[in-house]
């Protein structure tokens, strides 16, 4: 039994999100309200009036255009325009005026305008409205199928994964048409961010019983890791695991190259310690081992054409990758994100210009090709053995595990595996091969939550370079160091973070010229410039040595004896130097961001 004892009441405009894990009933609570499963006890409840339109996961290959298949979604206005076809057919003129009155009451003289509209926000083009559908692959057909959707007048929209299929332009046009919408929603999303900008409660589904949380996803995260936190071995766990977080952000503070996006950075992982006493139930725990050696540089590209056939999709590409680079690509759909990383990663030829490996590059690289790729007749255990066949079976079963495939599930058949977990496989494949270059397009497809936060940890461990395609805002903020804009043919930094990117999409699409360029080369004063430089080493000694005494009071305060009454006195003495070492720490990192600022300031417009 999935679900038992189970209430929860939905309010006329409340926008709730469902989270929960694979198999914990989202989908059968979905087919519960739409009374396509009937419960073992209990009662379902939906007001008469209420109409209910339900995002579809398939729809057939046909002939009919994908802005008809749009305006479908809209059955009254469908009903309407057929009864006037008909009365028109039988050259019945009686009724005509009341049936187009009630054509213009289910909005006929917009319908066409709002379609093309939801298509367009959806990343579809003009073109694209006359297309039939067998014309779209199966990932396009789904977004069809939720502006369709998103067509249909509703009271109650039941939408299961909407952002799956969609890149980060589409999920922040749609963001703000949920937001703008007048009805209830029951929304089942893996997307912390989406979550967060477009829900006002949580339902959890856990252990066959749901509970409710008031607030957005981050509300529910600190209220669930507060309940948590009460339990010792729960404790104990999310530790180690803050512990992880805090030598990231330390690694990433001495690293950073711009001072904007390490204080954005910063902001977001000031969260973490909550994010990881919510996710303290979560099988997934796996690391990203690099490989031995590294080149430096690892890969470069220099004035590259990079296309299919004869067509360049992208054109005097320069761009060289050091280790620990970590680069985030942005741009429209279709723009070439994924051509890059295909051309990065030696699966798509050049046509102009040079690609130069380093003498030890190691690439991992994941894109829906390799999940499809995956042997549907072999086992997980199979897969990875075929990489290491002297490895003992122990401590690839170990490794499996860290990945949700522990036990019998290492020994299942690939075929019959979930798109999540096909995906986290995929992953699993290319962590054990020990990469020094990660190359990720859309990782996070059919990802569950705690796999998305594992998935981050890793990545924020790994000590190789990366470049990331990601609809995730939480795993981008919480990855990449340096953002690229692919757009118009070209690659260039983009000067900026995620809130930028978001106020450059909204600019007009027919104005590029008031898209933000990257910044013109300044005269950089070099003196200022070296004394700044000099501060930063000064004040990157000072916290690595403030970071020491503060871990080894830390340590400290971890002896079980130094609790013991005798020791009393020492402890408050510890506690105390613990407590002015945190405020110096601070302040030390507060001065750091403040030259860090003034040097980004300096030499904004060399790169």
């Amino acid at each position: 039994m999935l679900l038992q004892n189970v209430s929860l009441r939905v309010h006329a405009g409340q926008k709730i999100g469902l989270i929960g894990a694979n198999g914990a009933g989202k989908t059968s609570l979905f087919l519960l309200i739409l009374g396509r499963l009937e419960p073992d006890a209990g009662d379902v409840a939906v007001p008469r009036d209420w109409r209910i339109a339900h995002l579809a996961q398939e729809v057939a290959a046909s002939e009919r255009t994908a802005l008809d298949h749009v305006l479908d979604g809209d059955v009254p206005l469908r009903t309407a325009q057929c009864a006037i076809a008909e009365a028109e057919e039988r050259e019945d003129f009686h009724g005509l005026g009341e049936l187009h009155e009630r054509l213009d009451s289910a909005g006929g003289r917009t319908a066409r305008t709002r379609a093309e509209q939801l298509l367009l926000g959806l990343g579809f083009s003009a073109t694209d409205f006359s297309r039939p559908l067998r014309a779209f692959s199966g990932g396009w057909r789904i977004r069809l199928n939720l502006a369709q959707t998103l067509m249909c007048p509703s009271d109650l929209l039941l939408l299961d994964e909407p952002t799956n299929h969609l890149d980060l332009d589409a999920i922040l046009w749609f963001e703000g048409w949920l937001r703008s919408y007048q009805g209830s929603v029951l929304l089942v999303s893996h997307d912390r961010e989406f979550l967060d900008r477009t829900t006002t409660a949580i339902a959890h589904l856990h252990a066959r019983s749901i509970t409710l949380y008031s607030g957005n996803y981050s509300q529910f995260e600190r209220l669930r890791a507060a309940r948590l936190a009460t339990q010792q071995a729960a404790y104990e766990k999310q530790r180690h695991q803050v512990k992880h977080m805090q030598e990231f952000v330390r690694r990433f503070r001495y690293k950073a190259s711009k001072a904007r996006q390490a204080q954005s950075r910063l902001k977001a992982l000031e969260r973490m310690e909550s994010i990881a006493a919510a996710h303290i139930d979560s099988p997934f725990r796996f690391s990203i081992p690099e490989a031995g050696k590294a080149s430096d540089p690892l890969l470069t590209l220099a004035q590259a054409a990079l296309g299919y056939g004869g067509d360049a999709v992208l054109s005097g590409v320069d761009l060289q990758l050091h280790p620990g680079d970590r680069l985030g690509l942005l741009g429209p759909n279709g723009a070439g994100k994924s051509t890059l990383i295909k051309t990065l990663a030696g699966a798509l030829a050049l046509q102009a210009g040079q690609r130069e490996p380093g003498a030890y590059l190691r690439v991992g690289y994941f894109s829906q090709h390799q999940v499809d790729d995956l042997d549907l007749g072999e086992t997980p255990l199979t897969h990875v053995r075929r990489l290491s066949s002297q490895a003992p079976e122990q401590k690839l079963r170990t490794f499996l595990g860290g990945f949700g495939f522990s036990g019998d599930k290492a020994l299942e058949r690939v075929g019959t595996f979930s798109g999540g977990e096909k995906a986290r496989l995929a992953l699993a494949i290319i962590a054990w091969q020990k990469p020094n270059l990660l190359l990720l397009d859309e990782p996070t497809n059919h990802l569950d939550i705690d796999m998305r936060l594992a998935l981050s940890v890793a990545l924020q461990g790994f000590a190789g370079a990366m470049v990331l395609v990601s609809h995730d805002r939480h795993l981008l903020r919480s990855t990449v160091d340096t953002l690229a804009l692919v757009n118009a043919g070209r690659v260039r930094r983009f000067d900026g973070n995620l809130e930028d990117y978001q106020s450059w999409l909204d600019l007009p699409l027919s104005r590029p010229d008031t898209r933000p360029a990257p910044r013109r080369p300044k005269r950089v004063d070099r003196q200022a410039a070296r004394s700044l430089k000099a501060e930063i080493a000064a004040l990157e000694r000072r916290l690595q040595r403030l970071q020491g005494k503060f871990q080894e009071i830390e340590h400290q305060l971890g002896e079980a004896a130094l609790y013991d009454r005798e020791h009393i006195g020492e402890l408050q003495d510890l506690l105390r130097d613990r407590e002015s070492l945190s405020a110096e720490i601070e302040r030390t990192e507060e001065e750091w961001l403040q030259r860090s600022s003034a040097l980004e300031a300096l030499s904004a417009g060399e790169g």
